[in-house]
């Protein structure tokens, strides 16, 4: 209000926002925005003097976050720098082949990636530089020519650009011996993978995947031609550009105050429950879509949808889940699962769910027990998570 009475625009953002690191970032980041004032012409406004005051407030709490001697300007320009050099690289083929020879290079092998062993419980993706994949191929019998299919997909922290390569038509286990890491399916890896490595390796699958069947033109069933990142196809005939996309899905938890709803499919591994999910149809908005299929696949009228977080699923195909919470009254809590969709969907309580967390997933196949849940990277399992936590916290209340 002060800002307003001092004869600043109302839609002049505020100039102090914090975003926290749920949204993906390791730290909460402080972004300083506002009108830039000439000091000599407003040295006494009351506008500069609140700018000057809100620094000095900001000081604690930006040591507090980031330590004495942090740099705020270089951390927030930090990632602001890596996305503009991921962009450059998209649009520029030089530019993308000259980094692609400095960077780091992720194998797979037919979409299953190659992975090391980190510690009995936990693989990491083996990222290899330009030189020791041109090594690895000729050792194989490969030319090196190969190595310019490499699919951009992303930038490190310490600004390496990250690349994936199919290498499909080679042996798997020469490959593997010669990399000292061993090809796993990614769906057993997705419970092995830790931090950021998972989304990193479910991006790239779901790019190569997408350049493999996406090799001809829909409207002429002429050949299409990548750009060297691989972030688009052309067809030379039609000059249509296509982009890779992802399917939107909604995936939601329902409560009736006490216990969760959640389901399984006959394709699912035996005692796995996870929460409703399902494709959303043309035309509809999110909150449309969630009903709809909560509709369809048990019966239920859902209210009060509140959006929680979003993902990138590589399995089957590419989806981008749209994660959300439900309600239903306890009157209306009794379920009519239509098993064309669903082999089985049930209420489940608080300490139930406490019980299925602590079970490691996924269990060995000698020992599977009657209900456990999602990896920990999938957003089902966060969509529990902050369940769980609220049912806690009424408990506590």
């Amino acid at each position: 209000q002060d800002y307003a009475r001092s004869g600043a625009s109302s839609n002049t953002p505020p100039f102090y926002s914090v975003h926290p690191s749920k949204f993906g970032f390791r730290r909460p980041i402080i972004t300083i925005a506002g009108n830039m004032i000439n000091q000599q012409n407003h040295s006494s406004s009351p506008v500069q003097s609140m700018i000057q005051s809100s620094m000095l407030a900001l000081r604690p709490l930006r040591t507090f976050l980031f330590g004495e001697h942090y740099s705020l300007t270089r951390f927030c320009s930090g990632f602001v720098s890596r996305m503009r050099y991921i962009n450059r690289l998209k649009e520029n083929d030089a530019a993308c082949l000259s980094a692609l020879q400095s960077g780091h290079i992720f194998l797979f092998h037919r979409l299953i990636p190659l992975l090391q062993c980190s510690d009995p419980e936990t693989y990491r993706p083996i990222a290899l530089t330009y030189s020791e994949v041109q090594s690895v191929l000729h050792k194989c019998g490969s030319d090196g020519s190969l190595l310019k299919e490499s699919i951009l997909i992303g930038c490190s922290e310490q600004n390496h650009a990250q690349f994936c390569l199919d290498v499909g038509e080679l042996d798997p286990a020469a490959i593997a011996e010669n990399c000292k890491g061993t090809f796993m399916d990614l769906r057993k890896a997705f419970f092995l993978l830790e931090g950021a490595d998972a989304p990193l390796v479910a991006k790239a699958q779901a790019l190569l995947r997408w350049h493999q069947i996406n090799r001809f033109c829909g409207a002429t069933g002429q050949l299409t031609q990548r750009n060297q990142a691989g972030s688009q196809r052309t067809s030379s005939s039609s000059s249509i550009v296509y982009y890779p996309k992802m399917s939107p899905v909604v995936i939601v938890l329902v409560s009736d105050g006490k216990r969760c709803l959640l389901g399984r499919q006959s394709s699912f591994p035996r005692g796995l429950y996870s929460a409703l999910a399902g494709f959303c149809d043309m035309g509809e908005t999110l909150e449309e879509a969630l009903r709809r299929e909560v509709a369809e696949e048990v019966g239920l009228e859902v209210q009060n949808i509140i959006y929680s977080s979003s993902q990138h699923w590589p399995f089957p195909h590419s989806s981008f889940m749209l994660a959300c919470h439900a309600t239903v009254s306890p009157a209306h809590s009794q379920l009519n699962v239509d098993h064309l969709e669903l082999e089985d969907a049930r209420w489940f309580t608080e300490e139930e769910i406490t019980c299925a967390l602590q079970v490691k997933a996924p269990p060995r196949r000698d020992h599977q027990p009657a209900f456990w849940l999602p990896p920990k990277h999938a957003v089902a399992h966060r969509l529990i998570m902050e369940w769980r936590e609220q049912q806690h916290s009424k408990d506590t209340e």
